[in-house]
């Protein structure tokens, strides 16, 4: 599994304009020290159309990287290229396979990219003849607005299939083999179900198929279980690539749902996966201070879970206390991180201590 933290760029994106420099180089830096492996550290695209990334090369200038992390960043074109080339290292350019790409809204293409679905297509073969130029070896295709969309509604299995053919075909006649696919719900359409239909979908109509990108949104809260399926769906020769965000923030302008649109959050995820017993190497708990951390930069709650409940406590030395009081706000609530001093004060309304013989260190 690959699993790629979006919350410099992807969840930044839709954050204010106005984030202080001193802020993004704190949470960049946090981040590195999580333990996870990819961070993908903002965009080189134009500040008129994403200011949020206006001051990308100062952050790259400023921050302190971890050698254990590799740091990428979302290039679009060859000036993105360029600037980003002074930054290597620690930026890493990632020579990724070529992709044909079209959205199944149109709708969407055309709010987002200013383009309609068929100018999508007729870009397709001045992709692959830049492919073949450069020899490349292997290739990806990709459908977007892959389940539905907030404008035109829901899409089928057959349709999402008709687009990843279409371009499978195209590859295909050039000689270049397809060896991952990208399926892309940017108005967070997913459902489990519809994701593990779609992954067995693919593996049965090209088994030679082994890397499965999927980049999903969480409007409906349906991101953190699709991945699930999706783990579930595959087999220990397949590569799965994830992306989320810290805070699950994130989104665009352009879907109609805003800052409501979210991903899956970090922390929500790799606490999944080591309740599961996956060992990751990640640090759950520097997570869980990102997240507060970006929350007092972006002066809100974010939408993970584990950021406000805690993990949950395994051990009797992280279990609350029976004789705690109401713990009713966000706030009281981080007494598993901060200790009592976050519920003092609370209501207290039994007329003795309670003591159980589950819990011998409350009986006295």
């Amino acid at each position: 599994m690959e699993y790629r933290d979006e919350t410099m760029r992807e969840g930044m994106q839709i954050e204010s304009s106005d984030i202080s420099l001193d802020d993004k180089v704190r949470l960049l830096d946090a981040l590195g020290e999580t333990g996870l492996p990819r961070i993908v550290v903002g965009s080189f695209v134009s500040s008129r159309y994403t200011p949020q990334m206006a001051r990308i090369e100062e952050v790259l200038e400023r921050f302190t990287p971890n050698p254990n992390v590799i740091y990428t960043a979302l290039l679009v074109n060859r000036r993105s290229y360029e600037r980003a080339q002074r930054f290597v290292p620690p930026l890493t350019i990632e020579d990724d396979r070529p992709f044909l790409n079209a959205h199944l809204c149109d709708v969407f293409t055309r709010r987002n990219f200013n383009r309609s679905q068929e100018e999508e297509f007729a870009s397709w073969p001045a992709i692959v003849e830049d492919a073949k130029s450069r020899g490349v070896a292997e290739a990806e295709i990709r459908v977007a607005a892959a389940w539905g969309s907030n404008f035109v509604g829901e899409f089928s299995l057959d349709q999402r299939m008709d687009i990843l053919e279409r371009a499978h075909t195209v590859w295909h006649e050039a000689g270049i083999p397809v060896t991952s696919v990208g399926i892309l719900d940017p108005m967070a359409w997913c459902l489990p179900h519809h994701v593990e239909e779609q992954l067995i979908a693919v593996k049965e109509r090209w088994p030679h198929i082994r890397r499965f990108y999927l980049h999903l949104h969480n409007a409906r809260g349906m991101s953190l279980p699709s991945a699930y399926a999706a783990m579930r769906a595959l087999t220990p020769d397949d590569t799965l690539v994830l992306d989320g965000t810290v805070g699950g923030i994130g989104g665009c302008p352009y879907c109609g749902t805003g800052r409501a649109t979210g991903m899956m959050a970090t922390e929500d995820f790799f606490h999944m996966l080591e309740g599961m017993g996956v060992e990751t190497g990640v640090d759950v708990a520097k997570l869980i201070d990102c997240a507060w951390l970006l929350e007092e930069i972006i002066g809100r709650p974010t939408f993970g879970a584990v950021s406000k409940a805690g993990p949950r406590p395994m051990s009797p030395e992280t279990w609350f206390d029976p004789n705690m009081p109401f713990v009713e706000t966000l706030d009281q609530a981080r007494h598993f991180k901060l200790g009592p001093d976050s519920y003092d004060g609370g209501i207290y309304p039994w007329r003795e201590p309670i003591s159980s013989p589950q819990r011998p260190d409350s009986m006295r």
